[in-house]
């Protein structure tokens, strides 16, 4: 294995190829169930109770990759939850975020992309969607409402056709129908529901009830009508986290999130999805918050192309998480990146087991 170091400096650093040591002591990472910094400001102990009629409970977001999963589910909850790009497969960890209004709460499950996997990781990570349905209340399946229904929407209906929980189906980016086309586009997922057309079966499988809804998850057409209707279908019950939470994921893996995100950003072709990041050491001592990472590639090629001339690219990547983590973390943010070369990781049960990826 390979490593080299680079350096996304903080604001008050001006020197990229000498960096200074953050302040305090660098200490190990805490564990996940106790680092999930935005479960809210009361914590669990902070629970309202619930008026008459509440609703409260799981819904999963599914659908093929790239059909806008991450975006909604950051739409919804008003605040950055989930990182985003136009390459498909962003999404690996099934995220939770949560969504409360007046008369329900939504619990709601960004899974990634159900897709033909090609690598170990790849059948991790549809594991972890499909094992999903099986755990919630309400299944949302998402598609490209901007395009007509595919073999890949048909594959995923089929999917779901037994499923026990209420299925609703929402028709993303609305915003890039023409007003002449979206009668035509929304036919075309009915007679995917009807299993007519090029739908049809040799033996005739019954019609689906499913809802469908359009929506824009990037403008927000859309979302509230949507929301009401999944509510609708939730349980009654308690609230299941403080009213001003908006996630229970572990902070660290939201660090490491963030910077998979410029990757995606900054670099392409194989790069991206042959990029998996570890938050190595973090310390929130004093005024600022000090993260070391290691981002880790398949090839030497992937870790040149990561570093860049004089270590460009590699600043360029840092710089841009170290902003975005500050957004997200109201405060500074020392963060360090190193890369470092692990042949084959994608096909490593033992390094997926250490990255999280578990298909669970």
């Amino acid at each position: 294995m390979e490593s080299s170091p680079g350096h996304a400096p903080s604001p008050d650093q001006s020197s990229p190829g000498s960096p200074q040591e953050p302040a305090g002591q660098l200490l190990p990472i805490p564990d996940p169930a106790e680092s999930a910094r935005l479960l809210g400001s009361q914590g669990a102990a902070g629970l309202s109770p619930a008026p008459e009629g509440f609703r409260s409970g799981f819904v999963a977001l599914i659908g093929r990759p790239n059909v806008g999963k991450s975006t909604l589910l950051n739409q919804l909850v008003g605040t950055k939850v989930a990182i985003t790009s136009p390459i498909a497969q962003t999404t690996r960890n099934r995220l939770r975020a949560i969504l409360t209004t007046p008369t329900a709460q939504l619990v709601l499950l960004d899974t990634p992309g159900i897709h033909k996997p090609h690598h170990l990781l790849g059948e991790r990570l549809v594991q972890s969607a499909r094992g999903a349905i099986g755990e919630v209340d309400v299944v949302l399946l998402l598609v490209d409402g901007s395009q007509p229904a595919g073999r890949g929407d048909g594959f995923i209906v089929d999917l779901l056709r037994h499923c026990k929980a209420p299925v609703h189906v929402a028709l993303n980016k609305s915003d890039l129908v023409p007003p002449d086309q979206a009668e035509e586009l929304l036919a075309s997922y009915q007679r995917m529901l009807d299993g007519e057309g090029d739908f049809a079966r040799p033996e005739p499988q019954p019609k689906l009830d499913w809802p469908l809804h359009a929506c824009s998850a990037l403008e927000g057409a859309g979302t509230e009508a949507l929301v009401q209707a999944l509510s609708e279908d939730l349980p009654l019950g308690p609230q299941l986290y403080p009213a001003d939470a908006v996630s229970d994921q572990p902070e660290q893996l939201l660090m490491a999130e963030l910077i998979r995100e410029q990757v995606l950003q900054h670099t392409r072709e194989e790069v991206p999805h042959s990029v998996a990041v570890s938050i190595d050491r973090v310390v929130d001592d004093g005024p600022r918050t000090a993260i070391l990472a290691t981002v880790l590639v398949e090839r030497s090629s992937q870790k040149g192309i990561l570093i860049g001339k004089g270590g460009t690219m590699l600043k360029t990547i840092g710089q841009g998480a170290r902003l975005q983590m500050e957004k997200v973390f109201s405060g500074p943010v020392y963060l360090e990146l190193f890369v470092k070369v692990v042949p084959g990781w994608r096909r490593s049960a033992a390094r997926l087991a250490e990255l999280g990826y578990r298909g669970d």
